[in-house]
């Protein structure tokens, strides 16, 4: 599966004194770029938590190359990295608009129902989970 691709400019709410964004920016950012990736490739949220389908973080991890700035042009290029009948993994890579690589990180997400219990999708819902195998980074399978 190609990298799908979220445009986001940096705005000033998201910077320190000196014009950089602060780290705790980029979760979410990693959020934006997951929920229009899941929009377009598996399930919209809103239609996941219709049908009790929950996602809950278990796990991120960021990391750091260069600093982005105030009005940067970033481009978070996002793809799942591994999924089981019970969790799911995402990878960000994101780009200044020089499209250099700034910032890599990943998350990891428990399928859950609406009581947060976990949920098996490949058995509760085989349709998701057939649409998720196909997404799966081909290196990892």
């Amino acid at each position: 599966m190609n990298d799908f691709e979220t445009k986001i400019v940096v705005r000033y709410a998201e910077t320190d004194q000196m014009g950089v964004v602060h780290h705790s920016v980029y979760p979410v950012w990693y959020e934006v770029a997951r929920t229009e990736y899941a929009r377009k490739y598996i399930i919209p949220y809103s239609e996941a938590e219709k049908i009790g389908i929950m996602m809950p973080v278990s796990e991120l991890t960021s990391k750091y190359y260069k600093s982005a700035f105030y009005e940067d042009e970033l481009t978070i290029k996002t793809e799942v990295e591994k999924i089981s009948p019970v969790r799911i993994k995402f990878r960000y890579k994101v780009y200044n608009q020089n499209n250099e690589l700034i910032n890599t990180g990943t998350t990891m997400h428990a399928w859950t129902d609406k009581n947060l219990k976990i949920l098996n999708i490949k058995k509760a819902f085989p349709e998701i989970y057939k649409k998720l195998e196909a997404l799966e980074v081909s290196e990892n399978k």
